[in-house]
């Protein structure tokens, strides 16, 4: 049969997801915002923390369409997953547009038995707390 089943984040896991990760962010005293989209990209939920900066709307939506995209958290990464220097980086998210990639790190695919269903964005914190409030937000519901 030609159609395929596939998984895919609920309202419930996606709520679960976000309250996870603004634990996290509270835990660290940060205020970030949060995206969280579906594995075509799309975005099915976004807070911005209260002292959370405007710009970094932008940037946890971007970490998380780029997670989603390249099935594999956002870094100085390419395509294939080359190690990139600051004007590689910068080049490869000029030609890729700077709302589809990014070389922060903060994003992650949300991966559910070997299939990606989505991806979270995380931006406000250093590229470490970006990343463990990720986590923690992919914890809340068993994904990887």
């Amino acid at each position: 049969m030609p159609i395929k089943v596939k998984k895919a984040l609920t309202a419930k896991g996606v709520r679960m997801m976000m309250d996870a990760a603004l634990t996290k962010a509270t835990e660290f005293g940060i205020a970030v915002t949060v995206a969280i989209v579906d594995d075509g990209g799309h975005l099915l939920m976004l807070e911005r923390m209260e002292g959370g900066r405007f710009h970094t709307v932008h940037s946890a939506t971007t970490k998380a369409a780029a997670a989603a995209s390249n099935k594999r958290p956002t870094a100085s990464k390419g395509a294939q997953g080359q190690a990139l220097d600051v004007l590689q980086a910068l080049g490869l998210t000029l030609a890729s547009g700077p709302q589809k990639w990014t070389a922060l790190e903060g994003g992650y695919p949300v991966m559910v038995a070997e299939e990606c269903i989505g991806g979270i964005g995380v931006a406000g914190g250093d590229g470490q707390q970006d990343q463990e409030i990720a986590r923690a937000a992919l914890a809340a519901v068993g994904a990887s």
